[in-house]
């Protein structure tokens, strides 16, 4: 199988590599001040689970996602707790930062990067 016919799920390293990042870049969010803020009562485990089964999902590995809409999964935290595009930049500085420390390519970096930040407006409510 080339390059082209494998999911980027596929190139990025498959569900080691998914479980990898995620457990990488939740521990840089909880040490960013800028956005730890919004997870001070969220249940960790639980958060890194349903953002690998997303990105398993968002990445081609798995057909379909059951957990709730980019937009109702952020609405409360727009609304209440003034979630905005600053907050959204800190989290996709993370994410890179993340994907830069386990070595990937800048072409996958970049694949992925794009789909965070087609998740802009979703996130935000806007």
């Amino acid at each position: 199988m080339t390059d082209e016919e494998q999911t980027l799920f596929e190139r990025l390293g498959g569900k080691a590599a998914v479980n990898a990042a995620v457990d990488l870049f939740y521990k840089k969010i909880m040490a960013d001040e800028r956005i730890n803020h919004f997870f001070k009562n969220t249940d960790m485990n639980r958060q890194r689970a349903k953002q690998k089964a997303f990105l398993t999902y968002a990445f081609g590995g798995a057909p379909n996602y059951s957990g709730a809409s980019m937009r109702k999964a952020h609405e409360r935290l727009v609304k209440e707790e003034g979630l905005n595009t600053t907050h959204f930049t800190a989290v996709a500085e993370n994410l890179q930062t993340t994907l830069e420390e386990l070595g990937l390519s800048p072409d996958l970096i970049g694949e992925v990067m794009t789909i965070a930040a087609s998740t802009h407006d979703d996130v935000l409510n806007l």
